[in-house]
């Protein structure tokens, strides 16, 4: 089973234009992370998939792969599909450009997914983990998952999923974290499929999956991932450059 790490980078980033190209100890935000994924030693193959001469340059310049995207994406998933369309491979683990501090465990866990799926049920899998405090579960921009007895994603909202109706009744809040591991088909039909009405609505990428029929399987971590999103979390992360 061939795993490759693939690197969605736009230079546009509309809360930090060029965050990825900013100096992070020496080194650009997204070289680090090119290079911590690389480090994990779980791909056979890491690619940073971008629209940006710059970015593009500074990976090949410093003995990465990268790939440029021919069309205009709307969103991830969609600039993953046209990268691999042609690469010989069978899983696709996305990881997040402005996550330099990579940690191997969570993203080890969704690719143990897909050794033990000997029948071939899943289709993508991700990660959730427990929230309790009150304003994170109410937060719209925690997004929240309900998934099955076995563990597949039922539905994703920016609501609150499920609704309180009764309380002390064992409901754990879960929210979802952005990583995927996908089977490349589910990426290339994703890639041929229409957005329809609930993934329009909550923009949430991975109704549309929910949407086919896709199976999403939630894999629970502890791991939350520090991503560089404005300046200060560029300070914050040189600051725990520093410290390491």
């Amino acid at each position: 089973m061939k795993i490759i790490a693939v690197i969605p980078a736009r230079y546009a980033s509309t809360r930090f234009p060029a965050k990825l190209m900013q100096d992070l100890g020496g080194k650009t935000v997204i070289r680090r992370t090119c290079e911590a994924a690389m480090n994990t030693q779980l791909f056979d193959d890491v690619f940073v998939v971008t629209d940006s001469d710059l970015i593009y340059n500074e990976i090949v310049s410093n003995g990465g792969k990268a790939i440029m995207s021919i069309k205009e994406h709307e969103s991830g998933s969609d600039r993953i599909a046209e990268a691999v369309e042609n690469l010989d491979v069978d899983i696709v683990v996305n990881v997040q450009g402005d996550e330099p501090f990579i940690n191997a465990e969570p993203l080890a866990k969704v690719i143990e997914v897909f050794k033990n799926d000997t029948n071939q049920q899943v289709d993508l899998a991700s990660l959730m983990r427990e929230i309790t405090n009150e304003n994170e579960i109410n937060n719209p921009n925690n997004v929240k998952v309900v998934v099955d007895q076995n563990g597949f994603a039922l539905y994703f909202s920016r609501s609150v999923i499920p609704y309180p109706r009764e309380i002390n009744v064992g409901v754990r809040y879960m929210q979802h974290i952005g990583i995927y591991a996908f089977r490349k088909q589910a990426l290339l039909d994703f890639y041929s499929l229409p957005m329809k009405a609930l993934e329009a609505s909550e923009k949430l990428e991975q109704l549309r999956y929910l949407e086919f029929g896709k199976r999403i399987k939630m894999v629970e971590t502890t791991h939350v991932g520090i991503g560089i999103d404005t300046a200060e979390d560029l300070e914050k992360a040189r600051q725990l450059l520093r410290d390491l």
